[in-house]
């Protein structure tokens, strides 16, 4: 009952909203033409009429001066610019060494096509400066709230996953096991702009079964506005996945076959007039290979009594999974639309172990065997009006998420106390139910002030049960959020974007050992971008926001992990949000041919949420217990450089350094950590052949990684690839390598802790196989338009993204 009062509140005071608006506002008028047409060309050099191959070309509004389109040349000169809407327009052509030539095009409704025949353009040394990249498909885009990668346009993605692509997105960290950060903060990962509950079960495992050739661009949004959903101390990663939008039927198809996993994604759409249907099936096979694991743990107790355990074993882990969906997308008419999606997947992890202990000198041995599962379905429902008003746009939209977790693992101790063996079972089924209402409005007072209001409500119901225990857990936590956000231009280049959500929070959750316990709380979370253009195409942007990070299921889950029985896991219910203000000043600017992306950040964070170990006493056996905790107060200092440099026309050099400090205060204790620097930095050289042929290589280099209790050693990735373009550019064929030289990607971490039992001292060393040799072949056909649709966007939860390190405990870590 109160879930129905609480979303009949919410929806209520949107819908009596709603209806102030006159009808005429939302529909009943002509909507402009939706007629597309194609405007093509041939660029030459003015002297020697040869073609100019990889020139940048940008389609520009005369009206508005924006960039709608663009695209570069091939090695002939030859320009499409595909789904031109009629209107009058400026064609910017550009080129390192070239004088950036302006040409006025137009195209009309009942002529959409227009062929400009040959443009002529002259070299000079001295208009270099001049020379902007707009509209175009580069590797990174820079936008007033986000950084796009189109990871669709990198070669050496091909045959990864999507933990293999993150790794090269800007400001992003991941370390061996796909946990990933944004500018050391904690990050929420939606695909296509909508939550999926394979999400929040684990991050780094979720990733991992995302073939990377099923993405487009990732989105890397580190000023979200009061329009999104406050989750995300750092920001939000939106993945957005190969879709056609195209008349007829299009796809493509993607096969990878390596010496460490295997990959394969089909995408198809057929549509026709007003109905388009699509889908999309992908599957990724790991192989179960041997990784290697070493763990010292020393326990000095209060008493002056010690627990000293060493281990080291292996685990031989497989990993394979499949996804799949369906969608509908109708329009009825130019004004209303309707579409539908089914997402399905379904993965695994696990596999036998062994591992030798040596107990305060006395030995003992573990076989083991560990299985973990994640199916989920998303299942959503979108209605978009527009009206003859340009821009303005009601929507209303449903989610279903339904996920399951079976988690099992056996193990049978032999030692001098147990010799004949001593058999441990446990099985685990997690279950994360979530519906997800959400209505928009967006109106356009003129072409320069635009306001957006909204509401939401999320229903969640975390469910944990055992087979043999009596540790059933159940977690409601029911969001219901109302925002409101307005964006103007204050003078000709100073634009304006601020708004804020409210957003409150209803939990209750019972447990067998405390009972039910419950809390509520609301928060606002306002935000800010002000944003100047600048001479030469150059923009700066100042922006501020508060965000919330939630625990999710496997931070909550009391299930204790015991596949190794001397380190167990478990989630904390008792976890309280965490909460962050944002401060960020950004710079874009354009010199001579390079592209270079500045930002310095502040961040600060009340009730940081980390793992921390802790020693234990069970039927007289010392263990350590590694769990969950707020751990105080993170005031964090950063900064953020990418630069891409064309040092040839066809020969493009990259990088990415983004660093940050580390500073903990503990609130109870008042103690600080210390603070520390950690960085990241990404180095990529690109070079094209011509005819087709590519060459990329790259390099990814890590700082050591601090937590409250420990820290992690540094380590680097690197790897290349090498393509070509096949069947008129619609394939291609490539062979990628990762890590060549280097079998194992070795880490330590080591975690010192005090609490009032005693002390605890723990070194971890974990090999993973990371060494890969692929050959991949990609196939497209048809026309492929790659859009997204409205969706519904459940950016509110903290992901389990340490749980990889989890992984572990059972002797070993599948990568």
């Amino acid at each position: 009952m109160k879930k129905l009062l609480l979303l009949t509140f919410t929806l209520g005071i949107f819908f009596n909203a709603h209806a102030q608006f006159p009808t005429g506002g939302f529909g009943g008028g002509a909507k402009k033409s939706a007629v597309t047409g194609r405007i093509t060309a041939t660029i030459l050099d003015s002297l020697t009429k040869k073609p100019i191959d990889y020139a940048t070309v940008s389609l520009i509004n005369v009206k508005d001066n924006k960039s709608v389109n663009g695209g570069v040349t091939d090695e002939k000169g030859k320009l499409s610019l595909q789904n031109v809407s009629p209107d009058s327009y400026k064609l910017m052509i550009g080129f390192m060494g070239y004088k950036t030539k302006s040409v006025l095009v137009s195209t009309t409704p009942s002529k959409p096509d227009n062929n400009m025949g040959t443009i002529y353009i002259s070299s000079s040394e001295n208009t270099l400066a001049d020379v902007q990249v707009q509209g175009t498909k580069a590797i990174i885009e820079n936008k007033i709230d986000r950084m796009v990668y189109n990871a669709e346009a990198d070669g050496t993605n091909a045959g990864g996953d999507a933990t293999d692509v993150m790794r090269k997105v800007p400001m992003l960290s991941v370390d061996p096991t796909g946990n990933i950060q944004l500018r050391g903060g904690a990050v929420r990962v939606l695909i296509n702009g909508k939550p999926s509950g394979t999400m929040a079960s684990s991050v780094a495992d979720a990733l991992k079964m995302i073939p990377a050739e099923q993405i487009k661009t990732v989105e890397v949004i580190t000023s979200p506005s009061a329009k999104y959903d406050a989750e995300g101390s750092g920001g939000i990663i939106n993945i957005i996945t190969k879709k056609s939008n195209a008349q007829g039927v299009s796809g493509s198809v993607n096969a990878a076959a390596g010496t460490r996993q295997n990959n394969g994604s089909f995408n198809l759409t057929a549509k026709t007039g007003r109905l388009s249907v699509n889908t999309s099936l992908g599957t990724n096979l790991a192989y179960a290979q041997k990784s290697q694991t070493e763990f010292i743990t020393n326990t000095t107790y209060l008493d002056g009594t010690t627990n000293n355990i060493s281990q080291s074993g292996f685990s031989k882990w497989s990993r394979n999974g499949y996804n799949g969906s369906v969608g509908l997308d109708y329009d009825f008419n130019a004004y209303n639309n309707i579409s539908t999606t089914a997402k399905f997947n379904s993965f695994s992890n696990g596999g036998p172990s062994e591992t030798n202990y040596l107990i305060n000198n006395v030995a003992a041995s573990n076989v083991g065997d560990m299985d973990m599962t994640f199916r989920n379905l998303d299942w959503n429902v979108d209605y978009r009006k527009t009206s003859k008003k340009e821009g303005e746009e009601f929507s209303v939209s449903a989610q279903l998420s339904n996920g399951r977790t079976p988690t099992s693992f056996s193990n049978l101790l032999t030692s001098a106390a147990f010799p004949s063996g001593l058999q441990t079972v446990s099985n685990n089924n997690g279950k994360n139910n979530e519906y997800t209402f959400q209505t928009d409005y967006t109106y356009p007072f003129s072409k320069k002030t635009t306001l957006e209001v909204g509401a939401k409500a999320i229903l969640r119901d975390i469910q944990s049960q055992f087979d043999n225990t009596a540790q059933d857990f159940e977690y409601n936590q029911n969001v219901g959020a109302a925002y409101g956000v307005i964006s103007f231009d204050l003078t000709k280049k100073l634009k304006f974007k601020g708004g804020v959500r409210a957003e409150y929070t209803r939990i209750d959750f019972n447990t067998q050992s405390s009972g039910i316990q419950k809390n509520d709380y609301l928060n606002l979370f306002p935000s800010a971008i002000i944003s100047q253009n600048l001479k030469g195409g150059a923009t700066i942007k100042l922006s501020y926001n508060r965000r919330v990070q939630r625990p999710s299921q496997s931070y909550l889950n009391p299930f204790r992990n015991e596949s190794d029985q001397f380190n167990i896991m478990q989630g904390n219910p008792q976890l309280n949000p965490e909460l962050s203000d944002n401060l960020e000043l950004g710079y874009n600017t354009f010199i001579k041919g390079s592209i270079i992306n500045a930002s310095i950040f502040y961040r600060r964070t009340v009730g940081v949420i980390e793992n921390s170990i802790s020693p234990i006493t069970e039927n007289g056996v010392n263990k350590t217990l590694t769990s969950y905790i707020n751990v105080g107060t993170a005031p964090v200092y950063g900064f953020n450089v990418f630069a891409s440099y064309n040092l040839k026309p066809k020969w493009t050099l990259m990088t990415n350094f983004s660093g940050n400090t580390y500073s903990v205060t503990n609130n109870e204790t008042n103690v600080n950590t210390g603070t520390f620097f950690n960085f990241n930095w990404f180095v990529r050289s690109a070079y094209g052949f011509g005819k087709g042929y590519n060459f990329e290589l790259f390099n990814v280099i890590t700082s050591k990684r601090r937590t409250y209790q420990g820290v992690t050693d540094p380590f680097y990735i690197y790897g290349g690839s090498f393509k070509k373009e096949i069947l008129k550019k619609k394939g291609s064929i490539g062979l990628g390598v990762l890590n060549p030289f280097t079998k194992d990607l070795h880490i330590k971490t080591v975690n010192n802790a005090v609490n009032q039992r005693g002390t605890i001292y723990q070194s971890q060393n974990i090999y993973y196989p990371l060494r890969n040799y692929t050959v991949n072949f990609s196939y497209t056909f048809g026309k492929l338009k790659f859009t997204e649709k409205k969706k519904i966007k459940n950016d509110d939860v903290k992901q389990d993204q340490q749980q990889g390190q989890g992984s572990g405990m059972g002797g070993g870590v599948q990568q």
